[in-house]
C-alpha cells in the first residue's frame, strides 16, 4: 500500500500560486535567511511560526508574531493540528496543504526537501521571492564532511528548541532549574522525533539528544573534558578548535560547538549567576565555575577567531603537601621548612609564570594555618579552597553596565584590615593593592599570603617596586624597598618546565637592605641534571647551605625542625 502524497501550495493575491512536495520535516516560516519557507513582506516576521509534517500529521505554531498565524481565519494561540485543505493565513501569503495531483501534461513540482543531493533541471518560468529551501534533516552535498553535517543538523534542531521553549525568558523568571531541564529535554526530544526518519543512518537520536541538550543547559562539548580528570586546562580558540593539556602537554580534541553564538550561551550561562557579564562594552571576564576551576572569556571584538575561553580546572580533591612531593613539586625538606614558616607568621609570597600553579601551592601553604586563627581571602575570581573553620571569603566585584560600582582588590585588602584578621590571604597581587598589602604586613598583620607573577625571586621585588608606584603615591624608591625589606620574609618560587611538570626551583629569605639594593639569600633549590628518554626533566631540590635567619625564633617557639636540611652535605648523603 503506498503512502499517501501531500503537497503545499503557497499563493499571494493577484500573482499565480507554487506547489511543494510536503516531505516529512520541520519547516521554519518568515523572512530570515535561514527559513525553510521565506515569504518577503512587512506582514511576515523573521520567524514567524513552524509548520510540522510527521506521518501524514501536521502542525502549525506560531511563534508570537507581531501579525499572528491563522488557521481558516482563526488566529492560532501556540501550537494547532491542521487538516488537508485548511487555509494557512501568514501576512499577505496563504499556505494550503492538498493531496498530491498526478497530472503528466503538468511540470513536475520543486521538492521542498530533496531526497538527495541531484541537480535540479532548468525551470523556464521565474521563481517567486517566498521559495523553500531545504528541511532541518535534508542530506547535505557528499562534498561536505560528517562534522559539518552533524553541526548544521545540531544548528538547526537548537534554533527550533529556542523557538519553542526561551530559555533566558524561563530563566529570568527564576523557573526552577529541575524544571526547565525537564521542558527543555522534552522539547529536543519531541524535536528529534520529528526529524527521525530524515537523520542520516550514522546520526544516532539519543546521542544527538544528550548533546543538544548539553549545548542548551549545560556546557556543551565541554562537559565529558571537564569530567576527565587528565585534563588540567581546557582551552576554546573559537568555536572549531579545542585543546586541552594533559600530562602537561596541549593536545587538540576532536570536539566542537555549533556556532560563535554556542560559544557566548555557555560564557553568559558561567558569567551570569556570579553578577559579571560579557559583551561588546566588556568584552573580556573573569569568573569561576562551582567547583572553584578558574575561567577567562574574551569575545569580539578583542578576539578575531570568535570567542574564546579558557579553564584552568583544579582537582576535586585538594592537593596537599604529600601530593606536591609525590609528583616533584617540591622534596620533603622544603615541604618541612614551609610548614614551619607559616607556623611562625612569616609573610610569604609565591611568585611564577603563568600556569606554573602558583595557586595550588598557595592553597598547600594555607593549609598549615592553624584553625583557631581568623582568616581573609581576598581575591578577583574565589579559587581558594580551605579547611579552616573561621574563613571569610571576600570576592572583587567588576563594574555593572554603566561602568559604576566596581570593588577592586585593593578596596578589599584595605576593608580586611577593619576586619580583625589574623591572616591576610590575596590571591594575586597585580596593582596598587601591593602597597597596602606590605603596609598591613608591616603594621601587625604578620602571617600575610599572596602571588606575584615574576621570573625569578629577585624579579618579584622588582615587581613589588612597580606595583606600588602604580598605587599613584609618589614614593622614593628607598621608601619602598623599606617597606619591601621590612615586609617580605620568604619567596617561593615555582617554574613550569617543558615536560610540563611545575617544580619549585628556589626557595628565598629576603635578609634586609643594604644600601639601596635589597638582600636576598637563596636556601633550597632545585638543580635539572638532564632529561630522560621519555623527555621527563632529570634533577633533584638540594639546600645551599645558607641557614635562615629566623633560626633563633624557631627554637624559641617550641618548634621541632632537622638543622641537618640546610646541610648540602648531608642531604647528598641522604639521596
Amino acid at each position: 500500500m503506498t503512502a499517501e502524497r501531500y503537497q503545499f501550495e503557497i499563493s499571494q493575491a493577484n500573482k499565480p500560486s507554487k506547489r511543494f512536495d510536503a516531505e516529512p520535516g520541520v519547516y521554519k516560516i518568515g523572512t530570515d535567511r535561514d527559513c525553510h519557507m521565506r515569504l518577503s513582506s512587512p506582514g511576515v516576521d523573521g520567524r514567524h511560526a513552524i509548520l510540522t509534517v510527521r506521518d501524514g500529521e501536521f502542525w502549525v505554531e506560531d511563534l508570537d508574531a507581531t501579525s499572528g498565524t491563522f488557521v481558516d481565519g482563526k488566529r492560532v494561540s501556540g501550537r494547532a493540528s491542521l487538516q488537508p485543505g485548511q487555509v494557512i493565513g501568514i501576512g499577505p501569503f496563504q499556505i494550503v496543504i492538498k493531496p498530491a495531483v498526478s497530472e503528466p501534461s503538468a511540470a513536475p513540482a520543486t521538492p521542498l526537501v530533496p531526497p538527495a543531493p541531484k541537480p535540479r533541471p532548468p525551470v523556464a518560468e521565474t521563481r517567486p521571492a517566498p521559495e523553500p529551501v531545504s528541511a532541518p534533516a535534508a542530506p547535505v552535498a557528499a562534498v561536505a564532511g560528517m562534522d559539518e553535517r552533524e553541526r548544521s543538523i545540531k544548528q538547526q534542531i537548537h534554533k527550533e528548541l529556542v523557538e519553542r521553549l526561551d530559555i533566558k525568558r524561563l530563566t529570568a523568571s527564576r523557573i526552577q532549574a529541575d524544571e526547565m531541564r525537564q521542558r527543555a529535554r522534552k522539547t529536543i526530544e519531541d524535536i528529534v522525533a520529528d526529524v527521525r526518519d530524515r537523520l542520516p543512518p550514522d546520526v544516532k537520536p539519543d546521542d544527538l539528544v544528550r548533546e543538544i541538550f548539553a549545548e542548551a543547559l549545560g556546557l556543551g562539548p565541554l562537559e565529558p573534558l571537564l569530567e576527565d580528570e587528565g585534563v588540567t586546562e581546557i582551552m576554546v580558540n573559537g568555536p572549531r578548535q579545542i585543546y586541552v593539556e594533559r600530562n602537561g602537554r596541549l593536545e587538540l580534541t576532536g570536539k566542537s560547538f555549533m556556532d560563535d553564538a554556542s560559544v557566548l550561551a555557555i560564557v553568559e550561562r558561567i558569567v551570569s549567576p556570579l553578577g559579571r557579564r560579557i559583551d561588546e562594552s566588556q568584552p573580556y571576564v573573569d569568573a569561576r565555575l562551582p567547583d572553584g576551576s578558574r575561567v577567562n572569556a574574551i569575545i569580539h571584538p578583542l578576539s578575531l577567531v570568535g570567542p574564546c575561553l579558557t579553564i584552568r580546572k583544579f582537582s576535586k580533591t585538594p592537593m596537599t603537601d604529600r601530593d606536591l612531593v609525590t609528583f616533584g613539586t617540591w622534596s620533603q625538606s622544603i615541604a618541612d621548612f614551609a610548614r614551619i614558616c607559616v607556623l611562625l607568621r612569616k609573610n610569604i609570597i609565591v611568585s611564577g609564570g603563568t600556569g606554573s600553579g602558583k595557586t595550588t601551592l598557595l592553597n598547600v601553604l594555607s593549609s598549615y594555618i592553624p584553625d583557631s586563627e581568623r582568616i581573609v581571602t581576598i581575591e578577583d575570581a574565589a579559587e581558594l579552597r580551605m579547611d579552616q573553620m573561621h574563613i571569610v571569603r571576600l570576592e572583587a566585584r567588576p563594574p555593572n553596565i554603566e561602568g559604576r560600582g566596581a570593588i577592586t582588590i585593593r578596596d578589599l585588602v584595605r576593608n580586611a584590615l577593619r576586619m580583625r584578621p589574623d591572616r591576610i590571604v590575596v590571591g594575586e597581587c597585580r596593582g596598587g593593592e601591593a602597597l597596602d598589602m606590605l603596609q598591613a604586613m608591616n603594621t601587625g598583620h604578620d602571617g600575610s599570603l599572596t602571588t606575584v607573577h615574576a621570573n625569578a625571586p629577585r624579579d618579584v621585588i622588582s615587581r613589588l617596586e612597580t606595583m606600588v608606584l602604580m598605587s599613584g603615591m609618589d614614593l622614593p624608591v628607598r621608601a619602598i624597598r623599606e617597606q619591601i625589606a621590612s615586609a617580605i620574609d620568604l619567596i617561593v618560587h615555582e617554574a613550569r618546565f617543558n615536560d610540563g611538570s611545575r617544580k619549585i626551583t628556589k626557595v628565598a629569605e629576603v635578609v634586609g637592605l643594604e644600601g639601596d639594593q635589597i638582600t636576598m639569600q637563596d636556601i633550597f633549590e632545585f638543580i635539572q641534571t638532564g632529561v630522560d628518554a621519555k623527555g621527563k626533566v632529570v634533577g633533584h631540590f638540594r639546600p645551599t647551605g645558607n641557614v635562615p635567619t629566623f633560626l633563633e625564633d624557631i627554637k624559641a617557639r617550641g618548634l621541632a625542625l632537622d638543622h641537618g636540611m640546610f646541610d648540602p652535605q648531608k642531604a647528598s648523603r641522604q639521596a
